[in-house]
């Protein structure tokens, strides 16, 4: 299936034939921050607040919000989102994970990595006052199951 039709012009892919099976998805992001900035988290000293509490808020929110972000997406109605986060002394760094499902006729890869992508940003958000060379690195998609196109696993 394309995003154009036969004309060459754009559309939204037309799902109304596709069967509905529980699709999943997990992405990944990595901050990185000075050892500063990571103990202030972890202390709970960042003065917008708790950091990792807000991060998560922001990156289910987000993956809800796909279709009004990402042109030509489907609106979905999700069945769960959730992340998790994996503070990293060395070098300092905080890992994020989405995982994302429903039972549904499209995957759900862009949630997930919305999710992680929103979380990630909102973590710089919430602690660029401390420190401006804060970076967000490596979003990718770790795995997807379901759907015509089978499951995929990202190689280690």
């Amino acid at each position: 299936m394309s995003q154009f039709d036969e004309y060459g012009k754009v559309h939204m892919v037309d799902v109304t034939g596709k069967d509905e099976t529980v699709r999943t998805a997990r992405g990944f992001a990595r901050v990185i921050l000075s050892k500063e900035t990571l103990e202030k988290i972890k202390r709970g000293e960042v003065h917008k607040g708790e950091v990792l509490t807000v991060a998560k808020i922001a990156g289910i929110m987000a993956s809800k919000k796909v279709s009004e972000l990402i042109p030509l997406c489907h609106p979905l109605n999700l069945a769960f989102s959730d992340l998790t986060f994996r503070l990293i002394d060395e070098p300092p760094s905080i890992e994020i994970e989405s995982f994302v499902s429903l039972k549904g006729v499209t995957g759900v890869e862009m949630e997930a990595l919305t999710s992680v992508s929103i979380a990630a940003l909102t973590i710089y958000d919430m602690c660029k006052s401390l420190e401006k060379g804060i970076e967000i690195k490596d979003i990718y998609l770790l795995e997807k199951s379901g759907g015509k196109s089978g499951d995929y696993r990202r190689e280690k």
